[in-house]
């Protein structure tokens, strides 16, 4: 028998992301989609060959009873979306960030362990071979000890022209809770989610209440809310050192950088794409090297949550790590706004 899915939040990554990959699965059937405009989801549900629409999501589970449920909408409702998900007994993937406050991430995770519930969010990079390959490496100790991680997550002019992007009331914020999240996500995970010591942060909002227009459309600069620009250490209790550049705007050259570096006492290893180098008497040797990086990580990433569901033991970007990522974003923030160091 088929899993029934619901779709809370009917925008552009429900349907080009989670919507198109539950069709590709014989053994679901997307039920429902909820949302907030009643003509927006009327279309939705048509496009996608949804078959019911509600403005009012406990209406759905009352008449659908989903089994799985897709979190897809903005940051400021993922806790009440989850939440309720899961007192409905739903296995529940939900958008990163987990929750604008780490204290609703640590809500979610404990109630989906009371629940017996799954709960995975789509932190999709770490999915991609290039990341299984260096973190395989790693394991093996081609690395050596990794005392120092490069993340970054930039873009020149890349401010979102849609949405809400630029609001912190609905996002939480601006690049490190949308982009710089993801690269973080992507370097704790090879690095097994250690524990962390202490942040330093700054954080400017420079270029986008001046500018209107990016590479990703036009916005009102007026209500230019977030930062464009966030820069942070994180200092991990294994002594390790984390550096942290995130962007929607800064005067870059590159139009963007997705990436995380690791150096170790023995080499050093680049994500996207997946290579590993070393130095021998001045001259740079390459120990591995692919030559384009994995474009496939959104399916992946749900993939493996559907086949949790189904009983298999796959890695997941589950509740615990969704609460131990929320602690840090929170953590650099009050840095940034404090000016001073903040220990966890």
């Amino acid at each position: 028998m088929k899993k029934r899915v619901a779709i809370i939040g009917g925008g552009q990554i429900a349907e080009k992301v989670h919507v198109a990959y539950y069709k590709t699965r014989e053994d679901l059937e997307v039920v429902a989609v909820v949302g907030v405009n009643e003509e927006s989801l009327r279309s939705f549900a048509e496009r996608n060959n949804i078959p019911n629409y509600y403005t009012d999501a406990t209406e759905m589970y009352a008449k659908e009873s989903p089994e799985i449920v897709s979190v897809c909408t903005p940051n400021k409702y993922h806790f009440e979306s989850v939440m309720q998900a899961l007192e409905n007994n739903c296995d529940v993937f939900c958008e990163k960030p987990p929750a604008i406050l780490a204290e609703d991430a640590r809500k979610m995770y404990e109630t989906a362990l009371a629940k017996g519930r799954i709960l995975a969010y789509d932190f999709h990079h770490r999915f991609a071979d290039d990341v299984s390959i260096v973190k395989e490496n790693i394991e093996q100790g081609l690395l050596g000890d990794i005392y120092f991680v490069k993340v970054k997550a930039l873009r020149r002019n890349g401010i979102p022209g849609w949405g809400n992007f630029t609001n912190k009331v609905i996002q939480g914020g601006g690049p490190l809770i949308d982009l710089g999240i993801h690269m973080l996500d992507t370097a704790l995970y090879v690095l097994d989610y250690p524990k962390v010591k202490k942040v330093t942060a700054k954080m400017f909002k420079k270029i986008g209440h001046k500018k209107d227009e990016g590479a990703f459309g036009k916005w009102d600069p007026s209500k230019f809310e977030v930062e464009d620009s966030l820069f942070s250490y994180i200092e991990l209790e294994n002594g390790c050192l984390i550096q942290l550049e995130t962007s929607f705007a800064l005067n870059i050259k590159e139009k963007s950088e997705m990436n995380v570096e690791l150096c170790g006492d023995q080499a050093g290893a680049s994500m996207f794409p997946a290579e590993i180098y070393t130095d021998e008497k001045g001259e740079l040797v390459t120990l591995l090297k692919r030559e384009e990086a994995d474009p496939d990580r959104h399916s992946k990433s749900i993939a493996a949550f559907v086949d949790r569901c189904l009983g298999k033991n796959v890695m997941l970007a589950d509740g615990k790590q969704g609460y131990a990522i929320q602690q840090l974003v929170e953590a650099i923030y009050q840095s940034a706004e404090k000016g001073e160091s903040i220990s966890l």
